[in-house]
């Protein structure tokens, strides 16, 4: 079902107005996020003894990666079907709520029963605390997809500049006061005080000011939804293994000292895939809305997120040992030619990813996680062939090819999907199930 659009005639720049303000808003989040992050790393660095900072940023690492798992599989449900709920946007939301905290409790009460496997940073933990973080995490991750499917995402940055400000504040009131929890405490209190604004927001505002917006529009059959949470959850659990499992997987084959080398690059292209991951996920909202604009802002994404990544990706690749500089000489030596190569894979990734992004406004689930899998099984594959021979430069390599392997394996659609759908006049043209 599309949503019948307000105005009749829209002229090319109103048309993408929407797409890119509900993608620049997740940017400037992205971004928000990313310079207050590092700030907040470096004064826990300075504030905190090795042992206390290590045990901290231990604790942050297992709860993010217990609510993503859990919660980033219900993002790519969100944004598609938010748009088109109508009068049953306000439950379809709580019960992604309800559905991705279930899911982070059995998740994590499996981690706090194999505690003794994971180490020395992870005793002395509080089940029950450690628990409700998790939750609070899964929760608050969520929040701001449902902010960018009402089409609201310009109070994402707002959010992010308080919660990044009160992380910041809280760590160093609490270096005196409690400085074995002070690091954990500083990033849980904040976000579970952050979920009370933002959702009483949510409900009590965007939510009926959306259900008047699409007032007419019936509610998707729960069968089509779960159908398309199914696939798109399966494509997500693969996408999260080259996030997750990968580094992992590195970690366990090299040196320490070489897999820093390894991280930094990985933390800094990993915020350029982020950039297309936001467009993508504007441009999903926006083909829920009404499929008939998907071509027209499918383009406009494309130019966009290529305006962006095209002269970052010059300025990494020509200056890659002065970026590196920041850390050190060693990076320098040993990380020039990684930076590189990931760079110019993030160009290939974007394309992929906006495919992706199309993908799911047309409900087209099961190809959603084939494309997905076949990323994962070419990235981990070929990293595990090459890194042996050579070394973390092997690493680049394996993912600059996958992701251009994969981006030629879905140009064919991507350029279907970017032809004007034909124009029969009959209302609602365009919707597909999945």
């Amino acid at each position: 079902m599309i949503l019948p659009r307000r105005r009749t005639a829209a002229l090319p720049g109103d048309l993408g107005r929407p797409l890119l303000r509900n993608a620049y808003s997740l940017m400037a989040g992205t971004g928000i996020t990313a310079v207050l992050g590092l700030a907040y790393w470096v004064l826990m660095a300075r504030l905190y003894s090795p042992e206390d900072a290590g045990r901290g940023a231990a604790l942050i690492a297992a709860m993010r990666l217990l609510a993503g798992l859990t919660s980033f599989g219900f993002v790519g449900s969100l944004v598609r079907f938010i748009p088109e709920s109508g009068r049953a946007t306000g439950r379809f939301i709580w019960a992604i709520y309800l559905a991705g905290s279930a899911a982070a409790v059995l998740l994590t009460i499996g981690f706090l029963l194999t505690l003794p496997m994971w180490g020395p940073s992870y005793s002395g933990i509080d089940p029950a605390w450690f628990l409700a973080a998790a939750v609070v995490w899964c929760v608050f991750t969520l929040q701001d997809v449902v902010l960018a499917g009402l089409r609201r995402a310009y109070w994402v940055p707002v959010g992010s500049v308080a919660f990044g400000l009160a992380k910041i504040a809280l760590l160093v009131a609490l270096a005196s006061a409690a400085p074995r929890d002070g690091v954990f405490l500083s990033w849980v209190i904040p976000t579970a005080v952050a979920l009370v604004p933002v959702n009483l927001l949510i409900f009590t505002r965007l939510v009926p000011r959306h259900v008047r917006e699409t007032a007419g529009v019936p509610p998707p059959p729960a069968r089509r939804v779960g159908r398309f949470l199914a696939g798109d959850y399966l494509g997500t659990m693969f996408n999260l293994a080259i996030v997750y499992l990968l580094p992992v997987i590195v970690a366990t084959r090299i040196p320490s000292e070489t897999y820093a080398y390894y991280n930094s690059v990985v933390v800094l292209c990993g915020m350029l895939d982020m950039l297309s991951l936001n467009m993508a996920t504007s441009l999903t909202v926006e083909g829920a809305f009404d499929r008939t604009t998907l071509a027209a802002n499918l383009r406009r994404a494309l130019t966009r997120i290529m305006a962006i990544l095209l002269p970052v990706v010059a300025v990494l690749a020509l200056f890659a040992p002065f970026v590196l500089s920041v850390y050190g000489t060693a990076y320098t030596d040993n990380a020039s030619a990684l930076l590189r190569l990931m760079a110019l894979a993030t160009l290939p990734r974007a394309l992929v990813e906006l495919y992706l992004g199309a993908l799911r406004a047309q409900s087209r689930a099961r190809r959603i996680w084939l494309v997905q899998a076949l990323m994962s099984v070419l990235v981990i594959g070929s990293t595990l062939a090459l890194l042996p021979v050579a070394g973390i430069t092997g690493a680049g390599v394996a993912l600059l090819v996958s992701q251009a392997a994969v981006a030629l394996v879905v140009f064919p659609g991507l350029r279907g999907t970017l032809r004007p759908p034909a124009r029969s006049g009959l209302p609602g043209e365009g919707a597909q199930a999945a």
